[in-house]
């Protein structure tokens, strides 16, 4: 926990200085003339600008709303001896990981340099694991233990739930509802069936629970393979993941995918886009520690 452990709170678990962005310049000739304009490329996925929704809703309401929830529901785990302590080996896989990622997520939104990042490890067996706005990571032991998963896929995954965080998809999400209820109270008001005052606000209090759209999936996908491949970590382990995943559930997606693209689908756009990040990967230096994968889940992390 980045923001909460007795380190962190004295300073020592500060992520990485950022890297540096990598870009290159190139020339365009103009037609007819020997005139020639800069043409900015940028190495790594393209997945366009951000929704215009999330202008609707306050960033920092989001949050500190999002804050408010992870530390609610990682009180609840503890009371309940499903919490991992510190030394609990997962765990430390968890933070290691994350502690690649996060530097190469400044680039994404400068707002990630800022956030009180968390990371813990839940003692469920289901199949899950999600990044709050404002870096508020969570895994479920079930997904580690029940599709084995190496450092790679490990990897996939946070990049993936980091990426909804980095590109703001509940922001999104929540400025969309905002704007119907909007929409509606108006309506109600001006035919006299009802008050204006509901803004969306309840969907706030809803962030663990948010469901995004395919799209938001599919990009998160597409982000997700570019801050793994920039952290060391294989992106083409995303593949074998989902292909796990599905595997696991028989062709049906749990919750955690009840939204998401098809199987075939992500396949497919993923192993598109590698091409573009494997020059990123090829570079990048190597994590210095692997971890096992996690053994079966006795009762809880809290207890072994």
């Amino acid at each position: 926990m980045f923001g909460a452990c007795a380190d962190c709170a004295a300073g020592r678990c500060a992520p990485p200085a950022r890297r540096g962005r990598r870009l290159f310049t190139g020339l365009l000739a103009a037609t007819g003339a020997s005139a020639f304009a800069p043409a900015w490329a940028r190495e790594g996925v393209d997945v366009g600008p951000k929704s215009t929704f999330t202008g609707l809703v306050s960033a920092e309401q989001l949050e500190q709303a999002g804050g408010q929830q992870y530390a609610q529901m990682m009180q609840q785990a503890g009371q309940q001896r499903a919490l991992a302590p510190m030394e609990h080996p997962q765990l430390q896989r968890l933070r290691y990981i994350a502690q690649r990622i996060i530097p190469f997520s400044y680039e994404w939104n400068a707002r990630a340099r800022q956030w009180k990042w968390e990371v813990n490890l839940l003692g469920d067996a289901q199949l899950n694991a999600f990044c709050m706005p404002g870096g508020k990571i969570a895994f479920y032991y079930g997904i580690l233990e029940k599709l084995k998963l190496e450092d790679d896929e490990v990897a996939a995954i946070m990049g993936h739930e980091v990426a909804h965080a980095l590109r703001e998809h509940a922001r999104e999400r929540v400025g969309k509802s905002t704007a119907t209820n909007v929409i509606v109270e108006l309506g109600s008001a001006l035919f006299g069936l009802g008050n204006l005052g509901r803004m969306g606000a309840n969907a706030l209090g809803q962030l663990a629970n948010l469901s995004f759209s395919r799209s938001d999936e599919s990009e998160a996908d597409l982000v997700g393979i570019e801050l793994s491949a920039r952290a060391g970590y294989d992106p083409a382990a995303a593949v074998r993941l989902w292909e796990k995943m599905m595997t696991a559930n028989k062709g049906a997606p749990p919750k955690w995918l009840s939204t998401h693209p098809t199987s075939a689908t992500r396949i497919r756009d993923i192993q598109a886009n590698l091409p573009k990040v494997e020059g990123l990967y090829a570079r990048a230096p190597r994590p210095d520690r692997r971890f096992p994968i996690a053994p079966p889940l006795k009762s809880s992390p809290a207890g072994g």
